[in-house]
């Protein structure tokens, strides 16, 4: 089975952009209930990047930051690490577990087609031992 198979697909996802303000972030995080958020690239060569709830907290407590001062792109993981679309979600799964990653990008082509989450994958276990 490929990533692209299992991944959810990019019109699913919210995505913000790399000069908007944590609380902007949060907000939009808290009103699509999800854990995180697409950084968007800023030029077509740019990369996109991912900012998720241990971002936020890793500023905020670590470093006594400010969700009003701080932009997007002062946390987010840019580039985030990615697979791409035609990948053997095995491998994919191999991939996170190695680095401890939640959440992968799905790019080809520095074009973004979705993300790949544990819970994609485990979803994907769950519904073979039906």
């Amino acid at each position: 089975m490929l990533v692209k198979d299992v991944m959810t697909p990019k019109e699913k996802l919210v995505s913000v952009s790399p000069m908007a303000t944590v609380r902007e972030a949060l907000q939009l995080m808290k009103i699509h209930k999800v854990r995180s958020v697409v950084v968007e690239k800023n030029t077509p060569d740019g990369a996109y990047g991912l900012m998720t709830f241990k971002n936020v907290l890793q500023s905020i407590v670590a470093e006594d930051g400010d969700i009003d001062l701080l932009n997007v792109y002062d946390i987010a993981a840019t580039p985030a690490i990615s697979v791409s679309a035609q990948l053997d979600v095995k491998y994919a799964a191999r991939m996170m577990v190695i680095s401890s990653i939640k959440r992968l990008l799905v790019i080809d082509n520095n074009e973004l087609y979705g993300i790949l989450t544990m819970t994609d994958i485990i979803g994907i276990l769950m519904d073979s031992v039906e």
